[in-house]
């Protein structure tokens, strides 16, 4: 069963995905298809569609051969503004049930992707990771600066000709792998997150994380054969939803769940909350070991 009020956008269809970069390397459209559908019958809310290097034409023909299998609206993933272009042209809103869709991703040093919503109106994925200082774009290391970056791309988000919604704005605060995190992202999201939600300028927006990035290379499994990944991707959404999250890209194959305050993986996350540097991974590896 799914955690009520979390939105799940289908992972999969992603060229990063080893076994499906293998079907776009082979051609296998059949196979992306099958995946649209097993995504759709497992509880999606969207189907994330993101076709690497492939060209704009095979966006456009894949976004029309998916949305002939599943009514599922799309999420249309690129930060080439021709492929997302494209993605959004082919769209039909009549097989989405009239839903918009996703577009993954825009960044301050990607604003022209903006000028799409002309085309497709859609709910843009703002990447607030990320600070613009002197013309360059470099990460955020505190909250602060994640909330000042959330208020400048949202500036260009109510831009005259769009004025796109809160209720169709889409945060990304940046996850990272929480097995490697010596620099204090987890805790620069957490507290940032809680600070967005608590902004009413930014009621009623989305906030969402690519929740298989926060435990990559991590092993799948304890030394006495308990699950790792799933209990700690349940952890974090138990600690982030309070404070405003409620849309992950994610695996519709993972148990998501929200957990006690004694659970193991609730204690471990909270004990990285506490910590610096290198004991916040030694943390995460005494988890797992």
């Amino acid at each position: 069963m799914a955690i009520e009020g979390l939105t799940i956008i289908g992972e999969t269809i992603n060229d990063s995905v080893p076994s499906t970069h293998q079907m776009f390397e082979a051609g296998d459209v059949d196979g992306l298809l099958e995946l649209a559908k097993m995504q759709d019958e497992k509880g999606a809310a969207y189907i994330d569609v993101n076709v690497g290097p492939n060209t704009p034409e095979f966006m456009a023909d894949l976004v029309r051969k998916i949305q002939s299998v599943t009514s599922k609206p799309l999420s249309i993933d690129t930060p080439d503004p021709a492929i997302a272009k494209a993605g959004l042209e082919a769209y039909d809103l009549d097989r989405a049930g009239g839903k918009i869709p996703v577009l993954n991703s825009i960044s301050a040093l990607r604003l022209e992707m903006f000028d799409l919503y002309a085309i497709q109106p859609f709910m843009p994925i703002l990447l607030i990771s990320e600070q613009v200082v002197d013309g360059k774009s470099g990460p955020c290391h505190t909250a602060e600066q994640t909330l000042q970056a959330a208020k400048a791309i949202v500036a260009e988000a109510r831009a005259e000709g769009r004025k796109i919604p809160n209720g169709e704005l889409i945060f990304d605060p940046g996850i990272a792998p929480v097995g490697t995190d010596s620099e204090g992202n987890l805790k620069r999201l957490v507290a940032a997150a809680g600070m967005i939600h608590n902004d009413p300028d930014f009621a009623g927006v989305h906030m969402s994380v690519g929740l298989s990035n926060f435990t990559v290379m991590l092993p799948s499994k304890t030394a006495d054969g308990s699950p790792v990944k799933g209990p700690l991707e349940s952890a974090f959404l138990t600690k982030t939803m309070p404070l405003g999250l409620d849309m992950i890209i994610g695996s519709v194959k993972r148990k998501y769940e929200l957990l006690s305050p004694d659970h193991p993986a609730m204690v471990c996350l909270e004990d990285v909350l506490k910590a610096d540097g290198f004991e916040a991974i030694m943390r995460v590896r005494d988890f797992y070991a």
